[in-house]
């Protein structure tokens, strides 16, 4: 059976896998269990990082930050590829960590990274006897000793240490161990990472395909090109298809024909809800990009506007700064991408002026 969706059921049923309906859920570890991720993006022109606005816009005014700071420290969750996700969710993870540098038939990049990796064998062990003499440490302390230099002529040119550690975190010898203020430190995987069963990389596979779709929704069986593959969802749950858009998805079924409540959400621009911009288009209808990386005169929305949702729409962009020497949270443009009814318009009001007493800060308003 194929289950037959209008844009509306699709959207809705996104919404409430990504914990953006009336229904809020009541703890960081709730949230960050069900979604599988939440990313760990340092930008923060709103004084808060994007994992604190991930969490306030499902918790609210109820979100405190010690408590994602505690559970980190406490590795309760874990920073994976720049995501901080359950810690329980590792094993699968080390499962194809097992089998690095993939699997077979192995891809030409495959093949020179894992010969790179081995011309630089002395460099690698340095670090690992370093970290376990030393314990936690900054990308700093390690000194690049490597023999072979990466073969790069772009953004990753002369970062033979960071390349080797990321290449290390693929074979599971090291892993993120926390921060000291915007500064990853790095460990031993073995002291940060639970020693729970490992599956078969298959059946990892699978469960992380599940994993996935429970915090989608609705997704691709195969979306490389968003997120790194954070929205392939493979054959989990069931085929679908939506009204208006091309190909055939899988949708949880869970979340089929359930009622519906939405409320306003001010989300920030690496919610995963925003982030796969082709889905975000053809479920939507809406126009987005991050203009942080354009220069000023470029911009249409501003340099960090958080994507504005009410009801089961997104309806808009707001470009507001943190200006906490002054105390305000100043807000530049409502950017309404239709004329909003007042109801609308009030409740992206309201939304704001949480927002800025969540951040213990006053709104100004320069438009």
């Amino acid at each position: 059976m194929v289950h037959q969706l209008s844009r509306e059921d699709a959207r809705r049923i996104a919404l409430r896998a990504q914990l953006l309906d009336a229904e809020r859920p009541t703890s960081v570890l709730e949230v960050v269990r069900h979604l599988t991720l939440v990313q760990n993006e340092p930008t923060a022109p709103l004084g808060a990082p994007t994992a604190d606005l991930v969490l306030w816009s499902r918790l609210g005014a109820a979100y405190d930050r010690d408590e994602l700071a505690d559970l980190i420290d406490q590795q309760v969750l874990i920073e994976h590829h720049g995501f901080i996700r359950p810690s329980e969710d590792m094993a699968l993870f080390r499962a194809e960590m097992t089998i690095w540098p993939g699997r077979e038939p192995l891809r030409q990049w495959q093949l020179d990274v894992a010969r790179w990796v081995e011309a630089n064998d002395g460099c690698r062990r340095e670090i690992l006897d370093l970290l376990r003499r030393e314990g936690p440490l900054p990308a700093s302390a390690f000194d690049d000793t490597c023999e072979v230099p990466w073969p790069s002529s772009g953004w990753n040119n002369h970062r033979n240490v960071t390349m080797l550690l990321k290449n290390m975190v693929e074979r599971g010898e090291v892993a993120a161990a926390g921060r000291e203020g915007r500064q990853k430190l790095w460990d031993l995987a073995e002291r940060v990472y639970p020693d729970d069963p490992v599956p078969e990389p298959d059946e990892a596979q699978r469960t992380l395909h599940e994993r996935r779709l429970r915090a989608l929704g609705l997704g691709r069986s195969r979306n490389p090109a968003a997120l790194g593959g954070e929205y392939d969802v493979g054959e989990a749950g069931e085929p679908a298809v939506v009204e208006g858009v091309r190909g055939e998805w899988r949708v949880d079924p869970a979340l089929l024909e359930r009622p519906f409540t939405g409320r306003t959400a001010l989300l920030s621009p690496f919610d995963r809800l925003v982030q796969d911009r082709r889905r975000l288009d053809q479920l939507f209808g809406f126009d987005y990009l991050l203009e942080m990386y354009k220069p000023v005169e470029q911009r249409i929305w501003g340099y960090y506007a958080l994507p504005v949702l009410h009801e089961d729409l997104l309806v808009g962009k707001l470009d507001a700064t943190a200006e906490p020497e002054e105390g305000v949270l100043r807000v530049d443009r409502v950017h309404e991408d239709f004329d909003w009814p007042a109801a609308t318009r009030d409740a992206v009001e309201a939304e704001i002026e949480a927002l800025a007493a969540w951040l213990g800060l006053e709104v100004m308003r320069v438009e």
